[in-house]
């Protein structure tokens, strides 16, 4: 019997984890997040917001779809807690 290897994105890429975090912070810290990124050259990005009401992502989800740095975002397939970002690159 084979076994699918789950991937951890939290591993690979840089994280920021925003359990415990009300609506506001979580925007506010998912922007720094991004802005210090950036500055690091670092494109793939892993947001743990969690599952819980839904509220926390909900309101990542509203920043990530104004934001004009996000290429694109989904959330993981094997984790729906945690939403893989992609950025532009800066040429």
């Amino acid at each position: 019997m084979r076994f699918l290897k789950v991937m951890d994105y939290s591993k690979i890429y840089p994280s920021l984890d925003l359990h415990g975090e009300y609506q506001f912070s979580a925007k506010y810290l998912t922007e720094e997040f991004i802005n210090d990124n950036i500055q690091l050259k670092n494109y793939m990005l892993c947001i743990i917001h969690g599952i819980g009401d839904g509220l926390v992502k909900k309101a990542v989800y509203e920043f990530l779809k104004t934001d004009k740095r996000v290429k694109k975002y989904k959330q993981d397939i094997f984790n729906p807690g945690c939403t893989i970002v992609e950025l532009w690159e800066d040429k």
